[in-house]
C-alpha cells in the first residue's frame, strides 16, 4: 500500500511539475486520459517489486535527506567513485557480474567528469548486491554487456566495444562499423542497446530510435528503419534498452526531461507497439521492510534476463540530485542500484484455429515452474485473457473453467470479448496470484508465423539511356529464414503525385544475402539528383516495407 502510495505521489509531481528546480532540467508531461484506467498490471512500471534488504540500514553516507539512511549494499558505490549505467550478466559460476563505468568523486569537474568514465567489473553472489569491483576494463561510458552465440562476451561502449573470450579472460578494443543504407543516422550512434536473436545475429537500437541488425553481433550493423521507433510525442529520449524473450522483443525508452519512460513490444524487432502508461518514473525504489529511497533520476535502465529471456531485474544509474550539482568533494554522487522485477508466467494457447470474435472458448495452459504451483498459486476470480488493448483495462476474456494438466493447469475461457485482432501479435493474462502479487504472462498466438524474413532496400541508383532509364536496387534480407519471391515498384513523387517508374521481382534470399535488382523504365522519367523517390517491398503476408529520399545516378554507355 506504501508503494503505490509513494508512486502516486510521484506521478503527481511530473504532472505539476516542480517549480523549484525547473530550470531545464524537466517539464510537465501530460498523460493521456485513458492512462487513469488501467488497471494493476497494465503498465510496466507495475512489475517493480519491493527490494529484499541486503546488508544494513545507514546514514553515514553521501547523499542528501532525500536518499539518507538507506541500504548501501544494493547494487555499488562507495564514496571514493561516483558509478554510472551498466548491466549484468550471470556468469557461468553461479555469480552475478555488473559491468559499469564509474569516475572519481573528487574530480574537479564533479558529474561533469563522465567522458573520463573507466569501465570496470563487479561481481557478487546476489543479483541484487553488494557488487564489488574485480577488474578494471578500460575507458568508456555507458557500458552493455552481451554474449554472443560463439559464448564471448562484448562490452559496448560510446564509440567502441571490449571482447573477451571470457570473463576472466583479458579484453581487446575494436570499433563498431555502421552502415545506415541511405537512411538518416537518428541523433547519433550513442547509448545503443543489443539482443540476441535465434540464430545467433543481433539487433541493436541506436540512442534515436533507429533499428540494426548484425550477421554476428561484430560484424558490420544494418540501419533498416528510416524513422524512430518511438512514441510519437514531444519527448527527448534516451537510454534505450532492448531485450528478446522466447514470445517477443521489449523496449524501453526515457524522455529525461519528461522524467518517463515508455514500454514497447514488437514482433520482429522492426514494427513495435506501444503500450500505455509508464515504464518507470522516480519513486520506485522501495524496500520489504517499507524503507524508500528518493533518488531525482532515474537512468541508464538494464535489464537482467533469466533462461527464457524474462525480465527480473532492473538496473538503473541514480542520482540524489540534478547532476550539475554534483560537485567534487560534496556530498552528492551517483551509483547503480538494482530493482528485481516481477517474472511473466509460462502460458501456451492450446487452441489451433485462428481466435476470433466467434470463437466460443479459449484453451490456455499454465505451466509449473519452480516456486509457482499453477493449481493453488492464481486468484481464479482475478483473471482476464486476450488482447493487450482489452486486459490492460480491465476488459478481455473471462475464465469458464479449469482443467488439470499434470503439474500444469488448463484455464478455459469464454471466447467473447478477447479483442484480438491483426493488429496483435501476442496475447496476455492479467490478473493476481492466490497472495495478492501481480500475475501476467504473454502467449503466442499459433497461426502467426514469429520468424519471417525481412527485406529491406537501399535508394535506387539509375542510370540514363537513350530512351528511359537502367534502375538498380540493392535487397538485402535481414530476416533469420530464407525469403520468398517478393516485389518491389520504384514511384517519383511529384508534386503530390506517384507516379509509377519501374518494377520487378526479388527472388529468395539468405539470410542477410542481398542482390542488386535490375529494372528498366522505357518511359519519359529524366532521372536526376533531385528527383524524390519511394522504394515499396511488398511479401505476402507480411507488413509492406517502403523507403523514400533521392534519387541516386550516374551516367553509363548504353548497353
Amino acid at each position: 500500500m506504501k508503494r503505490k502510495i509513494l508512486q502516486k505521489i510521484y506521478l503527481f509531481v511530473v504532472l505539476v511539475g516542480v517549480s523549484w528546480q525547473s530550470n531545464a532540467q524537466f517539464k510537465q508531461t501530460e498523460r493521456p486520459a485513458e492512462w487513469s484506467n488501467l488497471v494493476f498490471g497494465g503498465r510496466f512500471m507495475d512489475r517493480f517489486l519491493p527490494i529484499p534488504v541486503v546488508g544494513e540500514l545507514t546514514d553515514d553516507r553521501w547523499g542528501g535527506k532525500n536518499v539518507v539512511p538507506r541500504y548501501i549494499d544494493n547494487g555499488i558505490e562507495d564514496s571514493e567513485w561516483s558509478y554510472w549505467g551498466g548491466n549484468v550478466l550471470k556468469g557461468k559460476d553461479g555469480n552475478y557480474h555488473l559491468f559499469v563505468c564509474r569516475w572519481r568523486e573528487d574530480s574537479p569537474k564533479g558529474h561533469g567528469e563522465w567522458p573520463n568514465s573507466i569501465v570496470v567489473k563487479a561481481s557478487s553472489d546476489h543479483p541484487i548486491g553488494p557488487y564489488r569491483v574485480e577488474a578494471i576494463i578500460g575507458k568508456g561510458h555507458n557500458p552493455e554487456a552481451f554474449r554472443l552465440e560463439d559464448g564471448r562476451i562484448v562490452i559496448y561502449v560510446i564509440d567502441g566495444y571490449y571482447i573477451a573470450e571470457s570473463m576472466e579472460s583479458p579484453w581487446s578494443y575494436h570499433k563498431f562499423e555502421f552502415d545506415n543504407r541511405d537512411r538518416p543516422i537518428i541523433e547519433g550512434l550513442s547509448n545503443l542497446s543489443f539482443a540476441k536473436r535465434e540464430d545467433g545475429s543481433f539487433i541493436m537500437v541506436c540512442r534515436g530510435g533507429g533499428i540494426w541488425f548484425s550477421k554476428d553481433g561484430i560484424s558490420p550493423y544494418h540501419q533498416v528503419t528510416d524513422q524512430r521507433v518511438y512514441p510519437d510525442v514531444d519527448g527527448r529520449f534516451e537510454d534505450p534498452v532492448i531485450w528478446k524473450t522466447n514470445i517477443q522483443y521489449h523496449m524501453i525508452v526515457n524522455d529525461w526531461y519528461g522524467r518517463i519512460a515508455y514500454y514497447l513490444r514488437s514482433k520482429d524487432g522492426i514494427h513495435w507497439k506501444i503500450d500505455p502508461g509508464e515504464a518507470y518514473i522516480p519513486g520506485i525504489t522501495n524496500y520489504e521492510d517499507g524503507t524508500t529511497e528518493d533518488w531525482f533520476k532515474y537512468e541508464r535502465i538494464k535489464i537482467l534476463q533469466d533462461e527464457y529471456g524474462r525480465a527480473i531485474q532492473a538496473n538503473f544509474a541514480v542520482i540524489d540530485t540534478l547532476k550539475f550539482e554534483d560537485k567534487p568533494n560534496d556530498r552528492h554522487s551517483s551509483k547503480n542500484i538494482s530493482i528485481p522485477l516481477t517474472a511473466g508466467k509460462l502460458i501456451t494457447i492450446l487452441n489451433k484455429e485462428k481466435i476470433g470474435p466467434d470463437t466460443p472458448e479459449i484453451r490456455l495452459q499454465v505451466q509449473a515452474e519452480e516456486g509457482f504451483d499453477p493449481h493453488s498459486d492464481i486468484d481464479l476470480s482475478s483473471l482476464h485473457f486476450g488482447a493487450s488493448e482489452e486486459v490492460n483495462f480491465g476488459r478481455g476474456s473471462k475464465l469458464v473453467r479449469t482443467e488439470k494438466a499434470g503439474v500444469n493447469l488448463i484455464l478455459v475461457f469464454e471466447g467473447a470479448g478477447n479483442g484480438l485482432s491483426e493488429d496483435n501479435f501476442v496475447a496476455k493474462l492479467l490478473g493476481k496470484t492466490s497472495q495478492g502479487q501481480l500475475l501476467f504472462a504473454y502467449a503466442r498466438l499459433p497461426w502467426l508465423n514469429y520468424n519471417e524474413p525481412a527485406l529491406s532496400a537501399r535508394l535506387p541508383v539509375a542510370d540514363k539511356l537513350e530512351a528511359g532509364c537502367k534502375l538498380q536496387v540493392e535487397i538485402q534480407n535481414f530476416g533469420q529464414v530464407r525469403s520468398k519471391v517478393s516485389s518491389v515498384k520504384i514511384e517519383q513523387l511529384l508534386d503530390g503525385q506517384s507516379n509509377m517508374v519501374a518494377s520487378g521481382e526479388i527472388p529468395e534470399l539468405e539470410p542477410f544475402g542481398k542482390i542488386m535488382v535490375q529494372l528498366v523504365n522505357n518511359k519519359n522519367f529524366v532521372p536526376d539528383t533531385e528527383s524524390q523517390v519511394k522504394v515499396t517491398i511488398e511479401t505476402e503476408g507480411q507488413n509492406t516495407e517502403t523507403l523514400t529520399g533521392k534519387l541516386k545516378t550516374h551516367e553509363i554507355s548504353n548497353k
